[in-house]
């Protein structure tokens, strides 16, 4: 493995570590406090966490901390098969240590700020479908055209997070990121369901990227007419 790619994996882990800590961290503390932070509190832990990765990490791995946004940008050839495979453990990894310190700080709590759906299951994936299509489209707009809103990435994105947990939060958690479910799943030993947040992120996240790849194209033939 390349130096170069040694540098974005080691990234990759530290954004997907920040994530999951806090975002995890929050459920974690809402659920000792009773209830204190609530679905406002922590759809905003998330969103801002994962605005402050991008921030951290954008220039240097592109920040994904995310399977699924990897798994976008790998259909799209925006990322080689190789990298993304590293891309992948590397979030894992850092799903998993954020997981396990966590456990180590607070004990098990509940499911570990992990997640779990109240509605149908077949409902579930196609929640988990819609809102991570929202996120990767907006992440395919600030990451790849340079005429959308550049220094400014970070807060789209995040306020993206942010709105999705709003609305799916109370459906399914409001994943759509499959290391940030399995890390504290592997932590409580919570199986039931995860097929869910395998499924509907990678899903949504595909979608969004064939088809904002797609209307990038088209804009691109008009703006080149003659």
């Amino acid at each position: 493995m390349s130096g170069s790619l040694t540098r974005r994996a080691v990234a990759e882990c530290i954004g997907t570590f920040g994530l999951v800590f806090i975002a995890a961290g929050a459920a974690m503390v809402d659920e000792i406090s009773g209830g204190g932070l609530g679905i406002i509190g922590n759809a905003l832990a998330s969103g801002l966490v994962v605005a402050a990765m991008v921030y951290a990490t954008g220039h240097i791995s592109g920040a994904h901390i995310n399977p699924a946004v990897t798994l976008g940008f790998a259909l799209v050839r925006r990322i080689s098969i190789r990298d993304a495979g590293v891309y992948w453990a590397a979030q894992m990894v850092g799903a998993v240590l954020a997981a396990s310190l966590l456990r180590l700080l607070l004990g098990k709590v509940g499911i570990m700020g992990g997640h779990a759906i109240t509605i149908d299951p077949a409902q579930a994936v196609g929640v988990e479908i819609a809102l991570t299509f929202f996120l990767m489209f907006v992440i395919m707009a600030v990451a790849t055209d340079k005429r959308a809103v550049g220094q400014a990435a970070a807060i789209a994105i995040g306020a993206t997070v942010t709105f999705d947990i709003l609305v799916g939060g109370p459906l399914t958690g409001g994943s759509m990121n499959p290391a940030r479910t399995t890390g504290p799943a592997l932590l409580a030993a919570n199986w039931q369901n995860l097929w869910v947040y395998w499924t509907g992120p990678p899903v949504g996240a595909a979608l969004a990227a064939f088809l904002y790849t797609w209307l990038n194209d088209e804009k691109e033939d008009v703006n080149n007419e003659p």
